[in-house]
């Protein structure tokens, strides 16, 4: 390695804004990958539900399309499913930063 090497993510980091803006756009699947518990406390309308866990044992069972957009808590286990995504060759992925908090403190709804 040189130091030379643009090292960027595979994915785009959005605000919860955006990411409000692009679900109501359409063309998009919100992917929540916090623990079953977690999800049921509230989550994103129109959420798929995949935990962590499954997407790194089984990242086929991921939606065989593109744009999707990973949520946990904060942003820090959707990154990882990002680069999960990445890695069996979808495209178009967003992490959505701050996660179902910051979705939350928008003050934008959650099903449960």
């Amino acid at each position: 390695m040189n130091g030379k090497q643009d090292i960027r993510d595979p994915f785009e980091r959005i605000s919860a804004e955006t990411a409000k803006q692009m679900i109501e756009k359409g063309g998009v699947v919100v992917v929540d990958v916090r623990e079953p518990a977690e999800w049921a406390q509230g989550h994103i309308p129109d959420a798929v539900h995949i935990p962590l866990g499954t997407v790194l044992n089984r990242p086929q069972a991921l939606p065989e399309q593109d744009g999707l957009i990973f949520v946990c808590a904060e942003g820090v286990r959707s990154a990882v499913a990002c680069e999960v995504a990445a890695a069996i060759g979808r495209t178009q992925l967003y992490n959505l930063e701050g996660g179902t908090v910051a979705w939350w403190k928008q003050g934008y709804p959650l099903a449960k």
